[in-house]
């Protein structure tokens, strides 16, 4: 287990280093995660200590939600000051996403309504 932890820690570091170099506008951690998937897609499987060390990791997610919570509780007084401004801005977030995902949707449908239908 390990060294799934360990495999999981260099990909996590190459997308650190990686993102530093380029200065890319993404955090490090997920380009580790993006370059973890392309090696998984070029491996063509899961290593089994890879999947054990995941599965160990996937049953203690949810102690990755107490720093959150800690956070809400740390800023509870400013939440109170600007719920109104948030508010706003969660709602209008999920209708633009709700929004852009619909759209994507229908131009998918469409296209795949009208594939092999000769050019008009």
């Amino acid at each position: 287990m390990i060294e799934a932890f360990a495999a999981l820690l260099a990909f996590q570091l190459a997308g650190e280093l990686a993102v530093r170099a380029v200065h890319l506008p993404v955090p490090g951690p997920v380009l580790g995660l993006v370059l973890l998937f392309v090696y998984l897609r070029l491996r063509g499987s899961v290593p089994e200590g890879l999947r054990q060390g995941a599965a160990a990791l996937h049953g203690h997610m949810s102690l990755l939600f107490v720093p959150a919570g800690v956070g809400v509780m740390l800023y509870l007084p400013q939440l109170a000051r600007e719920w109104l401004v948030i508010l706003v801005a969660v709602l209008a977030s999920t209708l633009v996403g709700l929004g852009v995902t619909a759209w994507v949707l229908g131009r998918l449908v469409d296209r795949d309504a009208h594939k092999g239908e000769p050019p008009a």
